[in-house]
């Protein structure tokens, strides 16, 4: 798989190397977009375990069974996204309706008198990522030039995680200010979502489709069969990936085990994201330059680090530490799978591709989670993070096996 071993070509002579005022403005805009709804969701997100935990009375197995759920009908729903948006040929439509659908869900979150209710607002919330998931990632790789995707990606990942560390940061001012007041906090985000969907119908301007050719389904055996043995290889990596990295929701009650006051435990997400936005732009950028599986792997290595800080204690180096590798991690990873699945798959199928990429991936996260919650009920966090580590080594070994093998 050339994507796996190799870095990309590199660009004519003459051509823009993937420097920021080279990336078309669609996707700048696309990625406020998406600041402003992770500040709506993460507003929610960083607080929802603790709400659940100690308004709701949830175990961690129940919480990480509604995580897992949550995430993996985002990305199953992705699937049936992507293959619309490519069936009719268009991507911005679909991208409203989920960002829409995210944003008229927060208000169930402040009124949920029980888990169940949490459960189906996190299910509708995760239906409108998964709406607008494939169509926006796929508009991203319509709009970005080939040699410089990989910086496209990682852009509109850095902004999208600007908004990650943003939101819980609110929430934590908010906490302080209304005296833990977990219902008005969630009502309060309602509005940058609603500024999103704003957002999105006036300032994106969705290309062409990538051929005039007469629309068919994607996902007839003949147009399946387009998808080649590389794009097949990144979803199976994307799949170890989530496997090996459950929901950060863990992050979180791992914090909270730390004793400190329960409005600032959001704080460890603010970390987390920051790290993750300020390294998803350069990892990204790089990614155009060098080889992809050695990315990956190194990846691999510093989620291993990450989970083994996060196992061996509740102190707040430890923590601290923990946070800001699984931060670089996540940074030098998930922008690099994206403009991974856009290299390997024909244009006219990127909306289908991202769609069975991620319907993998939300399969192994849901997986994941239970396991993560069962684990850290029955025998402590510890063992949570110890498994996480050994699933990232696994996975490294895969790797350097297919490496001998081609």
């Amino acid at each position: 798989m050339p994507s796996d071993t190799n870095p990309p070509p590199a660009p004519s002579p003459g051509t823009a190397t993937g420097g920021l005022r080279s990336i078309p403005a669609g996707v700048w805009v696309l990625g406020f977009v998406s600041m402003l709804m992770d500040i709506s969701s993460e507003m929610v997100h960083s607080l929802l375990p603790l709400f659940m935990l100690t308004v709701l009375g949830a175990s961690a197995l129940t919480i990480g069974l509604i995580e897992g759920l949550a995430e993996a009908t985002a990305l199953i729903v992705k699937v049936f996204s992507g293959v619309l948006s490519d069936y009719l040929g268009k991507r911005k439509g679909l991208a409203v309706f989920g960002y829409a659908l995210g944003a008229l869900t927060k208000p169930l979150f402040a009124m949920a008198p029980t888990t169940g209710m949490v459960l189906t607002a996190r299910l509708l919330d995760r239906v409108g990522k998964g709406v607008r998931g494939a169509p926006r990632d796929a508009l991203v790789a319509d709009m970005a030039p080939p040699h410089i995707r990989g910086a496209a990606f990682g852009l509109r990942q850095s902004l999208d995680t600007v908004g990650a560390f943003l939101g819980p940061l609110i929430a934590v001012g908010l906490m302080l200010l209304w005296a833990n007041d977990f219902r008005a906090v969630f009502w309060v985000a309602v509005v940058p979502g609603l500024m999103a969907v704003l957002l999105l119908l006036v300032g994106v301007r969705e290309p062409p489709p990538p051929t005039a050719a007469r629309r068919t389904n994607p996902i007839t055996r003949l147009n399946l069969a387009r998808l080649s043995p590389a794009y097949w290889w990144v979803v199976i990596i994307g799949a170890v990936f989530t496997l090996a990295r459950f929901s950060e929701a863990f992050l979180v009650l791992r914090a909270q085990q730390s004793g400190i006051p329960l409005a600032l435990v959001p704080l460890v997400m603010v970390a987390m994201n920051m790290v993750y936005a300020c390294s998803a732009y350069p990892f990204g950028k790089l990614s155009d330059r060098m080889s992809h599986g050695k990315l990956l792997a190194a990846g691999l290595v510093v989620l291993v680090a990450a989970d083994l800080a996060l196992a061996a204690g509740t102190g707040w180096p430890w923590l601290l530490l923990g946070v800001i590798l699984w931060g670089v991690h996540m940074g030098m990873t998930q922008g690099l799978l994206a403009a991974m699945v856009a290299d390997t798959a024909p244009a006219d199928l990127r909306g289908t591709a991202y769609g069975f990429f991620n319907l993998v991936s939300g399969l192994a996260m849901l997986l994941a989670s239970v396991i993560a919650g069962l684990l850290w009920d029955q025998i402590g966090a510890a063992a949570t993070f110890l498994a996480g580590a050994a699933l990232a080594v696994l996975a490294l070994a895969g790797m350097a096996w297919r490496r001998r093998t081609r």
